[in-house]
């Protein structure tokens, strides 16, 4: 694999564990976008996003995207939002192979009902959000996808070797 992999979808579809996996089968390095954010910054995404807003994380987060664009061959797990921003699109296109992790509404909402950690679901119906999330970013996601695949039935380990799977199915540049 000579080009990173980066992993996009909605929270609660799997990106981190799935990307962690994926990274050890295909001996890479993994980063998650969140994660290096907030070792950056020495806070959580929560703290962020109650002083800075969600435009200030956003402003954030793109530019955690930029560095891990310019670094070595490896899979990242970005955080759900990051395609909201069509600069953010271009370099995932631009330096690496993406592939979305797609689950339905009632699976995110198992997934992730009893974390804390996700602000864009502190509200009166999460059910509800992560619906309205998912109308917005779904055509976002579709459109930087390289390989698309359904998290709703499989275990870390199943979507793993259907991602390996797609890999081994995808034309690199120049084929």
């Amino acid at each position: 694999m000579s080009r990173s992999i980066f992993l996009v979808g909605p929270m609660g579809a799997g990106k981190s564990t799935i990307g962690k996996l994926l990274a050890t089968q295909l001996r890479l390095p993994f980063a998650d976008s969140d994660r290096v954010l907030e070792a950056r910054t020495g806070a959580d995404i929560p703290w962020i996003f109650d002083v800075e807003g969600e435009a200030g994380f956003r402003r954030r987060e793109s530019e955690v995207l930029r560095e891990l664009c310019q670094g070595p061959t490896q899979v990242v797990a970005t955080g759900g939002g990051i395609v909201l921003d069509e600069q953010n699109r271009r370099q995932l296109r631009r330096h690496g192979l993406v592939i979305y992790l797609q689950a339905s509404a009632d699976q995110l909402l198992k997934r992730t009902a009893k974390n804390t950690n996700r602000p864009l679901l502190q509200v009166a119906d999460p059910q509800r959000r992560i619906v309205e999330l998912l109308s917005q970013r779904d055509p976002l996601y579709r459109e930087v996808a390289d390989i698309i695949c359904d998290t709703d039935h499989c275990s870390p380990r199943q979507a793993v070797d259907l991602v390996i799977e797609r890999l081994s199915q995808t034309p690199t540049p120049g084929d």
